[in-house]
């Protein structure tokens, strides 16, 4: 433990571990029915499924598919060119250690602190990695489902159950994709940490709250809540 670092900055890291590992678990796993964005797309995809399996040209579906795919790709590319910065930034850490540390608004650390905060970084980007590759071959397993779909007609409840299997699968390989992006947030809060801990802990408060307005108080979750009612009314109708 280098001998500089002060019990603020412990608090602070910790604080930003606790503030992303249960912010996930909540969003992810505990949240049910309509609590926030994420929960009404599970309905959402469920419904979509539905009709596709009704349709008998699914084109319209292939085109909506591989363009989550191609966001997916496009964040993994992008994830592998900042990792190839941070590492790459090891080479000259002496450099970047003086150019950080000569800024009149950054806390003076030691270099080893310094390599530290940048490791984090780069723990950071790489999760973020495996998150999205994770996310793009669970893009390329709901292929393979709506792939083997039969044709329309589909008997009503055999369509429910495939609907429901392909949609959960498919809510999986988004989770996973948001997972990934969720990183780039918090990796913003570790940027706050050459500030200073207390910086670094108002940032991670500060992407907490922006993460749960835009998931359960914002105009899109607004507008996505009553389209899912609307959906799940018709359903009922149709009954």
């Amino acid at each position: 433990m280098p001998s500089d670092l002060a019990p603020l900055d412990v608090v602070a890291f910790l604080w930003f571990i606790a503030s992303w590992v249960g912010f996930t678990i909540i969003q992810d796993h505990l949240l049910r029915g309509r609590q926030g964005v994420n929960q009404h797309l599970k309905i959402v995809r469920r419904h979509w499924m539905e009709q596709m399996l009704q349709r008998e040209n699914r084109i319209m579906d292939s085109q909506l598919f591989g363009h989550t795919m191609h966001s997916c790709t496009f964040f993994a590319s992008t994830n592998m060119l900042v990792l190839a910065g941070l590492v790459g930034s090891f080479g000259a850490i002496e450099h970047a250690h003086d150019l950080v540390s000569g800024l009149s608004f950054t806390a003076k650390t030691s270099r080893q602190i310094f390599e530290y905060k940048l490791l984090l970084m780069v723990g950071i980007f790489t999760f973020g990695f495996f998150k999205f590759t994770w996310a793009l071959r669970q893009y390329n397993y709901c292929c393979a489902l709506i792939g083997s779909a039969p044709a329309a007609p589909v008997p009503h409840d055999a369509m429910k159950v495939m609907a429901e299997a392909i949609g959960d699968a498919l809510t999986l390989a988004v989770t996973s994709l948001n997972g990934g992006m969720r990183s780039y947030y918090f990796a913003l809060a570790v940027l706050a940490w050459v500030v200073g801990p207390l910086s670094f802990m108002l940032a991670t408060t500060g992407i907490i709250v922006v993460l749960t307005r835009r998931q359960a108080f914002s105009a899109t979750e607004k507008v996505i809540r009553i389209q899912t009612d609307r959906l799940e009314q018709t359903s009922l109708k149709k009954q």
